[in-house]
């Protein structure tokens, strides 16, 4: 009788037993059909960019580009300046993978030469931004700060030109130079006053042939009563790192103004080679 009694009692809880791992079964079969979606959601997260570290600044740049972006480093007797010249001087910064750069700073009886190249490794921390969308985004951000002016038509060049033509009107200097105190002050024809007849080509503007997207910058500016000095910016962005180099130069002597035309062509060369380094 009591054997009878026990029987009942274990087969009831055998069935609650077997109704809880079935119940488990079940979880496990709702746990398995939510994996799919979980492994979509993962293959539709945005990918990391192309790039995972940068060049070493200082020794992306050549010594025969040094030599023509920095004309003094030629005019170093002392072998020791030379190569401490050539080596340049890295950028303070905490994290070489995601931002490192270096300057050169060399004098010369024309004039002193400033040389900064920049790298940047942009990455996305939201997992629906890819680091390229997240570069492109911060591009824009930099290309809108530029400030670049609209491309001048060429009827309105021509206009500057017949009002402010000169004999002995630098073509080479850009728009930049225009706003320069002495273009103003005198009302009289000067290599500053005739800067603002430049040709459109070397305007501030943007570029289509340097990565994926690009942009060129020409400021000139004074200090005071000394020599003008210009600054020449190229900045580009390939997948998600962006390269910025800044080109200055300020004459010895007061009234000589850099020339736009020249100073646009180093920086462009050096940014090309910069951009063929990080395709390969």
């Amino acid at each position: 009788m009591h054997r009878k009694a026990y029987v009942p009692g274990v087969a009831a809880l055998l069935a609650a037993l077997l109704a809880g791992c079935t119940g488990s079964s079940d979880s496990g079969g709702t746990t398995d059909d939510s994996n799919p979606g979980e492994a979509g959601t993962a293959s539709a997260a945005a990918q990391p960019g192309k790039y995972r570290t940068l060049p070493e600044p200082c020794g992306a740049v050549s010594q025969g580009t040094l030599d023509s972006l920095l004309p003094g480093i030629q005019e170093l007797t002392d072998e020791e300046q030379r190569e401490k010249a050539y080596e340049g001087e890295a950028t303070i910064t905490y994290d070489t993978d995601r931002k490192n750069g270096c300057r050169w700073n060399v004098e010369s009886t024309d004039a002193t030469d400033r040389l900064l190249v920049d790298f940047e490794r942009v990455v996305s921390y939201d997992t629906s931004v890819s680091d390229d969308a997240q570069a492109q985004e911060l591009f824009a951000t930099r290309q809108e700060a530029a400030d670049l002016p609209e491309a001048a038509s060429s009827s309105a060049v021509s206009d500057v030109e017949s009002e402010t033509g000169s004999p002995t009107a630098a073509p080479s200097d850009s728009t930049s130079a225009s706003s320069a105190p002495s273009a103003s002050a005198s009302g009289t024809s000067s290599p500053s006053a005739t800067a603002s007849a430049a040709p459109t080509d070397v305007q501030p503007r943007l570029l289509d042939d340097l990565g994926d997207e690009a942009f060129l910058d020409d400021a000139l500016s004074s200090s005071g009563s000394t020599a003008q000095q210009r600054t020449v910016t190229v900045a580009f962005r390939t997948s998600n790192v962006i390269v910025t180099i800044a080109y200055e130069e300020q004459p010895t002597t007061v009234g000589v103004v850099p020339d736009s035309t020249e100073m646009q062509d180093k920086a462009r060369k050096l940014a090309a080679q910069l951009a063929d380094a990080l395709a390969e």
